[in-house]
């Protein structure tokens, strides 16, 4: 039976879509493998890593009737890669092998069975669906990604807080040193919910999300979040735990305030940053007013200073930062205006957009 038929370009498109989260080496062997379930003329794939699941429909050439298997995800995109774009590739089932042909090649592969392939139980009951368009919510995921903790043992931090409340979508992450807090308006009002997606899901989000027109359609569980978007659903475990009260962290009424050009700003933290040692990424900035200077040195006694006109008549303060905490916020922004929010030297900053409450980073100082 031919499973299917498609260009190479169609179906490693349509594979690629749903791999994202199949690891190479698995205790189970079977995750490491993509379902394909074929009804008439349409094909489901699913993958899952029993926290994950994508599952997306292609309609696709092929004999008609019902085929259910499992094949090895990561060797089939392989293949498919070596293969030339423009051709076109037939699957056909024999026996409990899959046979990929194209022009003059043939791969016979293994297969699984798909009663065998553990799909992800989805909960009982979600929550109201809501949706936001693709762009906005691959916006709002880059201006906080950055900010989220790596195997943090603190399990929470390891994720990104989603908050739906009224007709406002907020997404917060932190590691502990520094916080970032960006929203969105909904079209819709929906009741106060607030979960946490793990980072894994965070990730595989941002490759797969879009700028092209559509919308992306949420709803949350207590243990799960489900979203759906071009074609495609996506099923994903939350994790459990206390997000820090991130309201108590954002800073108010700080009274010294400069707002000056994102890029120039980037771009002298970056040429400073040269000069720090790998281990301590520490940058010294020197606020007087008309004037920020950047300064950094490493262990060889090297030095590195730059200088910036500013419009600013506040206070002299002195501060030390991770550079690479200043760079990360300012180089996941597109706006060309930044402005920077301090009280004093042992005080954490606040970095914001001019004339826009959406966004808000803040970042602790450290010891120079």
């Amino acid at each position: 039976m031919i499973v299917l038929k498609a260009t190479q370009s169609k179906l490693l498109a349509i594979l690629q879509s749903v791999s994202g989260i199949v690891e190479r080496r698995h205790t189970l062997p079977i995750l490491a493998n993509v379902m394909l379930r074929k009804t008439g003329s349409s094909v489901q794939l699913t993958t899952s890593d029993l926290e994950i699941q994508i599952r997306t429909t292609a309609e696709l050439d092929g004999d008609t009737g019902n085929f259910t298997t499992t094949v090895g995800a990561r060797k089939l995109i392989d293949i498919l890669r070596a293969m030339p774009s423009d051709q076109t590739v037939t699957l056909e089932s024999s026996q409990s092998k899959l046979v990929l042909k194209g022009g003059k090649s043939k791969f016979t592969l293994q297969s699984l069975p798909a009663e065998d392939f553990p799909l992800v139980q989805e909960a009982a009951s979600f929550g109201p669906v809501f949706s936001v368009p693709q762009k906005t919510l691959k916006d709002l995921l880059s201006q906080v990604s950055f900010a989220m903790a790596v195997h943090d043992i603190r399990y929470y931090l390891n994720g990104i807080l989603f908050v739906a409340e009224g007709n406002t979508l907020s997404l917060v992450s932190t590691d502990g040193h520094r916080l970032a807090f960006a929203s969105a308006t909904l079209d819709v009002e929906v009741p106060k919910q607030e979960v946490i997606l793990p980072r894994k899901t965070v990730l595989e989000m941002q490759r797969l999300l879009s700028d092209a027109e559509g919308a992306i359609e949420m709803q949350f569980a207590n243990n799960q979040a489900k979203f759906t978007f071009g074609g495609m659903e996506f099923v994903t475990k939350l994790v459990e735990g206390k997000f820090p009260d991130y309201n108590r962290v954002i800073p108010k009424n700080h009274k010294n305030s400069i707002t000056l050009g994102r890029q120039a700003l980037l771009s002298s933290l970056q040429r400073t940053a040269i000069l720090t040692s790998d281990k301590f990424k520490g940058v010294r900035l020197n606020l007087d007013p008309g004037t920020l200077r950047i300064a950094s040195s490493n262990a060889e006694q090297e030095e590195a200073m730059d200088e910036l006109d500013i419009d600013y008549g506040g206070d002299s303060i002195e501060i030390g930062f991770n550079v690479t905490y200043l760079i990360d916020a300012l180089a996941n922004m597109s706006q060309d205006m930044v402005s920077i929010e301090l009280s004093d030297g042992n005080s954490s900053a606040l970095v914001t957009i001019p004339e826009n409450q959406n966004f808000k980073y803040v970042v602790m100082p450290m010891r120079i």
